[in-house]
């Protein structure tokens, strides 16, 4: 077999690391052994051999074919003798004398071999949602499910208020779908590293593994990128990844084709163009050229009236409760308060998530329907809060209005130094 004069200089420069760098099977070397071995002779990565598939040796190793053929090339290795009693001697230098106290210590093994043995891997469970029974569709579901459905490489951009079920919604759509889904929740400081994959440290040895993008392109799966507006210009590791071309992996130089199936889902408050409301603490503004690589975005609403009402009629059922009255006011309330809102009236609405949780707390209260509400709407601020329970409390003629004073602990006239329990 003939080679070129490059290909010839990559493998001398292979024997010769062999022999006097660190012993490597020339028949089972990595990709970090090759690019070691081209760095110690400063020649170029060779992808001629990771490209031909007759110089495979297994997962992640290759052979390198030492005069046209698969070959170990043995280091010279000089004939050592141990004479009794005294120490190492080199047999083939006539009188030479022992080496005292000469120990040989074991070469550890090489860091790279946990490397590529868990490069690349892409995890055997499946991450198909489960069905919730608590799950009512509405509004876009079906085309959301359609598009999962279909498992065309078509990207999606969900934006709409807090609390609507955006990602609800697309977890759904894919456990109806039976399709994995790999679920990335964004932030200002998510960068390449843990989207893609990066070293790190297992047992004192640094490891390779695959991100959640790469993990959702090899297993042909759906990759969530949640609150996607929340990102920094970090984001923008992912072009080519929206663009279904695959994506290259420079610190392993490896690429990383979009397995069938494949598919980019982001959910956002906001359409990527910042938040003039101040209600989106850390919204930015997106890249006006990583937004064009969604061809279509999906705006959910929140439920209407009569869908909100079947979510907490279910969510009523599953807790042991019956209280279709209560739920009425619960819906009208929540939606007076959203075309307050609307009107810019009021600068805090109550999302369908937050009626759920008022309907955990009517459970763990007792039925006590204000003080359910009142627990619920604390995190507002006090001028808010008190504007919500006087407004509750004319949807629900049946209930007191809260108290907002905070509750008597005693007396705390006097000298309280005696009788002060604290």
């Amino acid at each position: 077999m003939s080679f070129t004069s490059k290909q010839s200089a990559f493998i001398d420069a292979a024997v010769k690391y062999d022999a006097t760098m660190v012993a490597v099977d020339l028949n089972m070397v990595s990709k970090i052994d090759l690019q070691n071995i081209a760095d110690s002779a400063g020649l170029k990565f060779p992808h001629w051999i990771t490209r031909v598939s007759d110089y495979k040796a297994g997962r992640g190793l290759w052979t390198i074919p030492v005069n046209g053929t698969p070959t170990k090339a043995s280091a010279p290795v000089k004939n050592f003798a141990l004479k009794p009693g005294e120490g190492l001697v080199d047999s083939t230098i006539e009188g030479s004398e022992p080496v005292k106290n000469f120990a040989i210590k074991p070469v550890p093994a090489a860091p790279v071999t946990v490397v590529e043995m868990t490069k690349g891997l892409t995890s055997t469970v499946e991450n198909i949602p489960a069905k919730d029974n608590l799950f009512v569709p509405f509004g876009n579901f079906g085309d959301v499910h359609s598009i999962l459905k279909s498992k065309m490489f078509y990207p999606m951009f969900v934006t709409g208020l807090s609390g609507n079920g955006k990602t609800f919604m697309v977890e759904q759509a894919c456990a109806k779908a039976k399709r994995e889904l790999f679920r990335v929740n964004i932030t200002i400081e998510t960068d390449e590293d843990d989207l893609l994959g990066g070293f790190r440290l297992v047992n004192g040895e640094t490891v390779w593994f695959d991100g959640p993008v790469v993990e959702a392109m090899k297993k042909g799966s759906v990759l969530l990128l949640d609150e996607i507006d929340l990102a920094s210009t970090k984001i923008m590791c992912l072009q080519p990844v929206l663009e279904g071309k695959g994506v290259f992996l420079k610190k392993i130089n490896e690429w990383v084709e979009c397995a069938d199936g494949f598919n980019v889902v982001a959910t956002a408050n906001t359409k990527g163009k910042g938040d003039d409301t101040g209600n989106f603490i850390g919204a930015g503004i997106l890249n006006e050229a990583f937004l064009e690589r969604f061809p279509i975005t999906v705006e959910q609403d929140y439920p209407s009236n009569a869908v909100e009402k079947k979510i907490l009629e279910k969510v009523f059922d599953s807790l042991g409760l019956s209280d279709s009255v209560f739920i009425d006011k619960l819906v009208n309330w929540a939606d007076i308060i959203r075309k307050t809102y609307i009107e810019g009236a009021i600068d805090e609405l109550i999302t369908t998530r937050r009626l759920v949780h008022i309907s955990n707390a009517y459970k763990i209260f007792n039925m006590d329907r204000i003080k359910s509400i009142s627990m619920c709407v604390n995190r507002f601020d006090v001028e808010t809060k008190t504007a919500m329970l006087d407004l509750y409390t004319k949807v629900d003629s049946d209930v007191e209005p809260a108290s907002t004073e905070p509750e008597s602990v005693g007396d705390t006239t006097g000298d309280m130094s005696d009788d002060c329990p604290w």
